[in-house]
């Protein structure tokens, strides 16, 4: 089990997680540091995108202890979770075709002063504008006209705009050419210098291993290895067991 430090911002342990009676998660243990990049790897099917549903509580079922800046979690429901400063970018971009992609933007509200830790102020759309630039380009393009691409970008600023300050990003390099996959690893750059906490899942391995600063490697929904960056090399070899790499 992993013993929280008084710096972590999420820590998850003995984690269970339930579809309906399919038993998915078994015991995930892992934590994130304030202001760490953390991503977790694995195949498809290893519980990945599962353990990020499951911290903002959109599992049929979960058993275990999630803690958001030192509170316990798991009881909550999602709307609660998702005030104490979680901002969750699933794999699927929620992106509404009848909405412009400024009015996309601007649809999530502030969390607003709620006391806690991980709620800050919401990013200033011309920041978003200057980290984002096709954003400000597309502003008044229907969402669904916008590539891809824009739409992953999109999917991402829309988050900032809460002002929370830890955020859970699932398999946001998925399909996309790799010229904004290089713009999207710049982003995730920026935000850690702005003291944002993150959690990766990825498939690309090759976006992902710049990036974090801590690596958790998943199979049958249990984590079955964590390491740091300096030690990424020397665990090649097992990466290429579990991944394919």
């Amino acid at each position: 089990m992993v013993a929280a430090s008084t710096a972590d911002v999420l820590s998850v342990e003995g984690l269970n997680a339930w579809y309906g009676e399919s038993h998915i998660l078994h015991g995930v243990d892992f934590s994130v540091r304030a202001g760490e990049v953390v991503t977790l790897l694995g195949r498809n099917g290893s519980g990945r995108t599962t353990t990020m549903r499951a911290i903002m509580g959109l599992v049929g079922r979960r058993a275990g202890s999630i803690k958001v800046g030192g509170g316990e979690t798991v009881k909550l429901a999602p709307h609660r979770i998702a005030r104490m400063g979680i901002g969750y970018c699933p794999e699927e971009r929620g992106i509404f075709s009848t909405l412009s992609a400024e009015e996309n933007l601007m649809l999530p509200p502030a969390l607003g002063s709620t006391g806690d830790a991980l709620v800050g102020q919401p990013m200033p759309v011309a920041d978003i504008y200057e980290m984002f630039p096709n954003l400000k380009e597309r502003a008044a393009s229907p969402g669904t006209r916008l590539s891809g691409g824009e739409q992953q970008m999109l999917a991402v600023a829309r988050i900032l705009r809460t002002g929370a300050r830890l955020l859970l990003l699932d398999e946001i390099s998925e399909g996309l050419a790799p010229v904004i996959v290089q713009k999207l690893g710049e982003v995730v750059r920026s935000l850690r210098e702005r003291g944002y906490t993150i959690v990766m899942v990825e498939q690309n391995f090759r976006f992902a291993a710049p990036l974090a600063d801590r690596f958790c490697v998943m199979e049958h929904g249990q984590i079955v290895k964590s390491f740091l960056q300096s030690e990424l090399e020397s665990n090649m070899d097992m990466l290429r067991e579990y991944l394919g790499v």
